[in-house]
């Protein structure tokens, strides 16, 4: 399916970039606000009802981080309002008084009080704390932040690179390497080093850059794999032939942005285009619409039970990417495919009954499951869309 615009690209972007201005400030920020934000025991919670209603109070440790930054990223780039700013603060407390332990691993859950619940291998929890940390210390001027982002993000990679630290995923001899850790990484040194430059965050985006284009890109296949050898080699196994389109065409928005950052570095851009367009192929479904969860790379039938779902997430990164690839090329077939994946995005997932998104539908975009939040869905991919998308639609209107 493909779409031509028949709006001038000015006026297209000037009612997005009202558009998601007025949801983010009328509707999601307000819902979490209302019906998330812990006033007793400061943080937030995210597992939520279709009307809001609390179902858990189990408090995911990745939102609190990921809550606390769409807080002061929304001050510092939506409204100077208060009341984010303020519950930025408070869920930062919480982090630092309840997240994490002894061995200053967070957790990856806890109680309503801050008890922890559970514990995992990954280092995701941290990774959000430390952009959290820095866009609330730009939010504030209060460099203390800044310096314990740094401080989180260096124990992140002191995990990481530690032999034994982190239990493996798998057992000890079956030797893999993931996207997500890696693909992570860019984007938090480029949060960080929006609060504070060093020299050792670019060096980091470098680094997670060069193996995501030696290992990870897979020409053969015109895909980005989820999972490979330790030297980048390709493995002929149902779990290692999956290539999951929304967490790639992140990746790709995370590669333009550096490269806007580095005025554009055509190296940069290309590997970016490269990986959108890819994914996009594998990703849009011709039949129904929207970014599909999961392809396998030959073709073969996918393993995961959410295979041909459609997930809240994906479409978000897809908005941002085709907006970042509209600007940096002014090919007006991203600014289509901007057009294409809003419209179905906007036609299936905003609840006409109550506020927020829906997050989890069935291919043909009927809704899964009606509930705003759980431990993995809350205030962060929407809104982060939203603010993202708000800029870029400026950005691009202040060039033309």
């Amino acid at each position: 399916m493909s779409i031509r615009m028949n709006i001038d690209p000015k006026t297209y972007l000037r009612q997005w970039a009202d558009r998601y201005k007025q949801e983010v400030t009328e509707n999601i920020m307000p819902f979490w606000m209302k019906h998330g934000v812990d006033h007793v025991n400061g943080g937030v919670y995210t597992c939520l009802n279709r009307d809001g209603s609390l179902m858990d109070t189990t408090k995911s440790v990745w939102f609190q981080g990921r809550f606390a930054y769409i807080c002061a990223y929304a001050y510092n780039h939506i409204k100077r309002n208060r009341e984010w700013l303020e519950a930025s603060k408070s869920t930062i407390d919480f982090i630092e008084a309840h997240c994490f332990d002894s061995d200053r691993h967070m957790f990856f859950s806890v109680t309503a009080d801050g008890t922890p619940l559970r514990k995992r291998r990954y280092v995701f929890s941290e990774t959000f704390a430390a952009i959290a940390m820095a866009e609330y210390s730009i939010a504030s001027g209060d460099s203390h932040y800044a310096k314990r982002a740094l401080e989180v993000f260096d124990d992140t990679l002191r995990f990481l690179s530690t032999p034994g630290f982190l239990q493996p995923k798998y057992e000890p001899n079956v030797q893999l390497q993931g996207h997500s850790i890696v693909m992570i990484l860019i984007n938090v040194c480029s949060c960080l080093r929006n609060a504070v430059n060093e020299e050792r965050l670019t060096k980091q985006i470098d680094e997670s850059i060069d193996k995501l284009q030696r290992y990870f890109m897979h020409p053969e296949f015109k895909a980005l794999l989820e999972c490979v050898g330790p030297a980048g080699e390709f493995i002929d196994t149902n779990m290692t032939r999956t290539i999951n389109p929304g967490h790639c065409i992140e990746t790709s928005w995370f590669i333009m942005e550096e490269a806007r950052h580095r005025q554009w570095d055509k190296n940069l851009l290309d590997m970016a285009l490269t990986i959108f367009d890819w994914s996009w192929d594998w990703g849009w479904d011709e039949n129904y619409g929207g970014i599909i969860n999961f392809r396998d790379c030959k073709g073969l039938p996918s393993q995961d039970y959410a295979q041909d779902m459609k997930f809240w997430w994906p479409q978000c990164e897809t908005i941002i990417a085709s907006l970042y690839a509209y600007m940096a090329t002014g090919n007006m077939k991203y600014l289509e495919r901007h057009q294409q994946i809003s419209e179905w995005t906007y036609a299936h997932f905003p609840d006409p009954d109550y506020p927020e998104w829906y997050g989890y539908l069935h291919r043909d975009g009927t809704v899964a499951q009606p509930a705003k939040g759980n431990l993995y869905k809350g205030p962060f991919h929407i809104p982060r869309m939203m603010i993202k998308s708000f800029t870029l639609c400026n950005d691009i209107l202040s060039r033309m």
